[in-house]
Order: structure tokens, then sequence, then C-alpha cells
């Protein structure tokens, strides 16, 4: 028997029909005009200027590229010439500097000179001039970072401290290691793995779960699923999914990883630090190793590894109730470990010709 519908039931289905269809034009109308990236690059950059930081940018030869490639970085730093002690922040993957350091400048700057850059290819950082130049390795990284420094006002041939945290503690690595400690003086590797390996990658598949081709697929969202297993790996207590709906998680990647993303793919599997190009060994420089007891990412138990192939001698600080980004998720402990060591550790720089140390 055929079933019908009265006048009335047709009604309500049309309405429900209708009905749906409008929340689901609004939610899109929604994901098309309300971003949060803005709102919350705003409230980061804010502190970075409340903090006495100004923003610049320099155009440098690209490192290693022997042609006429150029690359601009993008920085903010302490405005004039140091009269504090110079500290350099590297960020990590993800988003710009001012987002992964916005908890650590004001109480750092009373104490340092900070010079906060967008490593190339991130923020406002790139690189061109040439179509056939290579995406940016650490060693690269490390070069453009050393060229900034020299490139700033009374920076040129200053010892500085330097703290990296996730792919920038690579950068800081290799910077310390090739500059040397007369340039580059006491090291803070945060949630860095600096020896990597393959076996490590499927680790990280495997508690990732299943679904996922790659490693970078995971650390460079493209789609929503992605980007919200991220945030769940990355930190000990993720945004709860209501507050993760799709078309936030949307913005968020188009904003934030869409750009690029081809060459921080070969430059995330192109990392060299740890492997038979640029072994891990011990430097002459103190170091301090401050990791996430819980990070998904990069396990904790990696910190004392990393530790190890520094001859032991590294301090290591592992912060609890922290993923992988222990400086946003307790930042006032993580400032104090890292205020504790740097303030410890500094030594007066002989070519700062009288500034206040």
């Amino acid at each position: 028997m055929p079933i019908t519908l009265s006048h009335e039931a047709r009604c309500c289905c049309v309405s429900e029909t209708a009905r749906a269809q409008w929340r689901e034009k609004t939610i899109t109308t929604m994901g098309a005009s309300l971003s949060l990236v803005p709102l919350l690059d705003y409230f980061a950059r804010r502190e970075f200027a409340a903090a006495g930081l100004s923003p610049g940018a320099v155009t440098l030869p690209y490192p290693g590229d022997g042609g006429e490639a150029t690359c601009t970085v993008h920085y903010w730093a302490s405005t004039g010439e140091p009269r504090l002690p110079p500290l350099l922040l590297v960020h990590g993957f993800g988003p710009r500097a001012t987002w992964q350091w916005r908890c650590q400048v004001g109480p750092l700057s009373r104490h340092f000179h900070l010079i906060v850059p967008d490593l190339i290819g991130f923020g406002g950082s790139s690189f061109g001039g040439d179509s056939a130049a290579s995406p940016p390795s650490e060693a690269t990284q490390a070069a453009a970072l050393a060229a900034l420094l020299d490139a700033l006002p009374g920076m040129k041939g200053r010892r500085v401290a330097v703290a990296g945290t996730s792919y920038g503690g690579f950068v800081a690595y290799w910077l310390a290691r090739t500059a040397g400690a007369g340039r580059v003086g006491p090291v803070v590797i945060a949630s860095s793995d600096l020896l990597k390996t393959a076996a490590d990658d499927r680790g990280f598949l495997k508690r990732a779960g299943d679904g996922w081709s790659g490693v970078e697929e995971v650390l460079l969202p493209a789609e929503p699923a992605a980007m919200r297993k991220l945030l769940e790996m990355a930190s000990c207590r993720p945004p709860p999914p209501v507050l993760m709906p799709d078309f936030i998680l949307r913005d968020f990647i188009q904003k934030l990883f869409t750009e690029n993303r081809e060459q921080l793919i070969q430059l995330f599997k192109g990392i060299t630090v740890g492997t038979d190009k640029f072994p891990v060994t011990p430097m002459s420089q103190e170091v301090l190793i401050v990791w996430g007891e819980q990070d998904q990412l990069f396990p904790v138990e990696k910190a004392y590894a990393v530790q190890s192939s520094l001859d032991g001698k590294a301090r290591v600080e592992i912060i609890s109730k922290t993923g992988h980004a222990p400086q946003l998720e307790d930042p006032t402990r993580f400032n104090k470990i890292l205020l504790d060591f740097l303030l410890a550790t500094h030594k007066p720089d002989p070519s700062s010709n009288g500034a206040s140390q």
C-alpha cells in the first residue's frame, strides 16, 4: 500500500527540509566569513608589542644557493641596539613565531634583548628570485639566522643565547654547532627529537591510529580530521570536539598550512640533524633540554636519549601535564625553567663593549 502524507505532514516535511537547508547554508556562510586566525594573530602581536618588540624584515642572499636567489626573513626584535644579553627564539612547525612564543616574550624581555624570527617558509619569511632554489634545510635556516643577526643593529659578532622548540630545536642545534661557542652561548632544546629516525616515524603513526599514510599528513594537515588529530596529539588537554567544528579547522588549515605546504613537506622529509649527514655530538655550550611529559609527537623518553647523545651533560627538565608545547600549556613553569637556566649560564660578552649584561 502506498504511503501518503496529509497536507499538514507535507508542510511539516517541507518546513523541516527548509530549516535543514538554512542551517547548512548558515554554517557554510559562517565558515566563509568568520575567521579566528586574524583575532588570535592580533592578540599574539599585541603581546610582542607590549614586551617592547617591533616587527621588521631583511632581504638576504639565499644561503648555499650560489646563484641570485634571495630570501626575506621577517622578525620581531627588542627595539634599538642591545643593552641586555641577546636571546634568539626559534619556532617550530605550524603557526608563525608570534603564536608559538607569545607567552614568553613578556617575562624574557625584562632580562634579554629578544630576536624572534619566522623561519624561511613560515609566517612572513619566504624565499624566491630563483625557481631552482631548493627548500631550506636546517643548514639553510641556521645560515639565514646567522646572517639576520649580523644585519641587526649592534648585533654583528655579538654572542647570543638560543632557544628552539620542536623543529626550531633542530635549527638551534645546527646554529650552535656550526657557529661555535664564541658566537652562540647557552642553548635550549625544547620538545626537539634531534635523534628522530624512521622507527620514530613508525611509532608516531602507531600512536596516531589507523588511516594515516605518513607523519607529514598529520604535522602539516590538509583536512579537518588531520588537524583534529594534530591537536589531540600535540596537547595534553586538547580542545573538546564541540570547539573544533570542521569549518573552523578548515579556516586554520587554509591560513596556516596551505601556503608552501609541499615545500614544507620536503623540508620535513629532508631533516638531516641526527642522521649520518649531521650526527648529534656534544657541544661546548651549556645545554638545557625541556620536554612535555605527555608529548605524543616526540615521547618524553627521547629527551633522555638526546641528553645521552650530548655526553649526558645537558640538564633535562620535564614539565608535567603538558604535551608538545609546554611553553603554551604551562608558560609559568616553562618561563621559570628557562630564566633560571639562562641567567645562571650567561657570561659577559667581550664584544658587547660595555653594554649592560
